[in-house]
C-alpha cells in the first residue's frame, strides 16, 4: 500500500501536509501545518507518529519555521530555523530519529548560510534537505523490507505490535515493510496484529494498512499474544523501534517486551526492523534510554468515557525496553544484525 504520510505543499512559503493519524481508520483527514507550533503539536499529540515519520516531520518543521524570514536576511533565517529546531526537540523524548533529523537540519543551516546568496535561497536549501531526508527514508525502508523478507518462509504467519508501516515512516514501513516486501516477492504472508493499548495503533493503523493492501490480518488484544504463540499460530514476530542502544537493547511501544519474552518461551524468532538512524550509539544500553510518560487520561478514559476511578494512581509509559538477548535479529538497511550485541551492531552499521 502506497501511503503518503506527509508531503510538502506549494513552494515557498508552503506547508507540511500530514494524515491526521488520530482520526484513522474512521476518518481520513489531511492537516496543513504552516507554523512551528502546529508541527510541534502534531508530533506531541500523535497526529504524526512513528520514529522515522517524526524525524521527517521535524525536518519539514524547521523549514516551516525558517520561511517566516523569507523576506528578511540570512541571519534572520538562521535564527528562525535554529529556534524552530530547538522547540521541536521538546515534543517527544524517546524516538531518536527526531533528534537525528534535527541535527541534520542544523548542520544544513550552518553549511547553507555560507553558500546561499540570499534568504529565499537559504530557505530553499533547507527545504531541499528536508525533502532528501523524506525520500531517503522511503528508500531505506524498502531496503529493510528486502532484508526482512529474506528471513521469512514462503508461507509465513507474522505477528506485529503497534504500527511500523507506511504511516510510521516516509511511506513504506519498517516491520510492516518486511511484510509488504514478502508479499511482493510472492510469499504467502498473513499477519496477527496486536491492538496496542492504550492508543490502539495496531488496531486502528496496522490493520487499516494491511486490509487496504489485501494482506490477510487478524486483530487480537495484547493479552492474547501468549495464547496465539502457544497455539502455534505465529511463525515470526517483527516489530519496529524508537531507539536502539549500542548493545542492541531496543525501546519500542509499551508491550513489546512482553511479546519478546513470550516469543522466547515458545521458540519463535523475534525480530526488530529499524533504520540506522534509530540507533543511538552514545547509549551503552537500554537502561539509558529516556522513556516518555504520557497523560493519565489515556488509561483512565476510553473514547471520551471515563473507565477508571477519578482518584486512581496511573503509570503510563509509552515505551518499554527489550534486552538484546531476547532479539533474534535487528533488520536494518545495511543487513541483519545477528547475533544482537555491541560488536555486531557496530560491524553492520559500519561504526567499528
Amino acid at each position: 500500500m502506497a501511503i503518503e504520510t506527509m508531503s510538502w505543499q506549494g513552494d515557498l512559503p508552503g506547508a507540511l501536509q500530514i494524515i491526521d493519524q488520530r482520526q484513522l481508520p474512521a476518518v481520513s483527514e489531511q492537516l496543513q501545518l504552516s507554523d512551528v507550533e502546529s508541527v510541534w503539536d502534531a508530533i506531541k499529540t500523535l497526529a504524526v507518529r512513528g520514529a522515522p515519520a517524526i524525524g521527517c516531520a521535524a525536518a519539514y518543521g524547521v523549514v516551516v519555521g525558517a520561511q517566516i524570514a523569507l523576506e528578511g536576511d540570512k541571519d534572520q533565517v538562521e535564527h528562525a530555523a535554529l529556534q524552530a529546531a530547538e522547540h521541536l526537540a521538546t515534543s517527544r523524548p524517546t524516538a531518536v530519529n527526531l533528534f537525528w533529523a534535527l541535527d541534520r537540519m542544523k548542520l544544513t543551516v550552518e553549511q547553507a548560510k555560507g553558500s546561499a546568496p540570499d534568504a529565499p535561497a537559504y530557505v530553499a536549501a533547507l527545504l531541499a534537505e528536508a525533502k532528501a531526508i523524506h525520500a531517503e527514508d522511503e528508500a531505506t525502508c524498502r531496503a529493510i523490507g528486502k532484508h526482512g523478507a529474506a528471513l521469512l518462509a514462503d508461507t509465513v504467519r507474522v505477528m506485529t505490535h503497534c504500527n511500523a508501516g507506511g504511516l510510521a515512516t516516509g511511506g513504506y514501513g519498517t516491520a510492516v515493510g518486511c511484510i509488504y516486501a514478502a508479499a511482493e516477492a510472492g510469499k504467502q504472508v498473513s499477519v496477527i496484529s496486536c491492538e496496542t493499548r492504550p492508543l490502539l495503533q495496531g488496531a486502528r493503523l496496522t490493520t487499516y494498512e494491511l486490509t487496504e493492501s489485501g494482506i490477510p490480518v487478524t486483530l487480537i488484544s495484547d493479552g492474547m499474544s501468549g495464547f496465539a504463540l502457544q497455539r502455534k499460530m505465529v511463525d515470526a514476530v517483527i516489530v519496529g523501534a524508537d531507539r536502539i542502544a549500542r548493545n542492541g537493547d531496543v525501546a519500542n511501544k509499551i508491550g513489546t517486551y512482553g511479546h519478546a519474552v513470550l516469543a522466547r518461551q515458545h521458540g519463535i524468532p523475534f525480530y526488530v526492523a529499524a533504520p540506522k538512524s534509530t540507533f543511538d550509539l552514545t547509549l551503552a544500553s537500554g537502561a539509558e534510554i529516556p522513556i516518555e510518560e504520557r497523560k493519565r487520561e489515556e488509561l483512565t478514559h476510553f473514547n471520551g468515557r471515563q473507565i477508571a476511578p477519578e482518584k486512581v494512581e496511573v503509570w503510563n509509559p509509552a515505551f518499554d525496553v527489550t534486552p538484546a538477548e531476547l532479539i533474534s535479529g535487528i533488520i536494518t538497511e545495511h543487513g541483519v544484525i545477528q547475533p544482537v550485541d555491541e560488536q555486531h551492531v557496530l560491524e553492520v552499521l559500519g561504526e567499528a
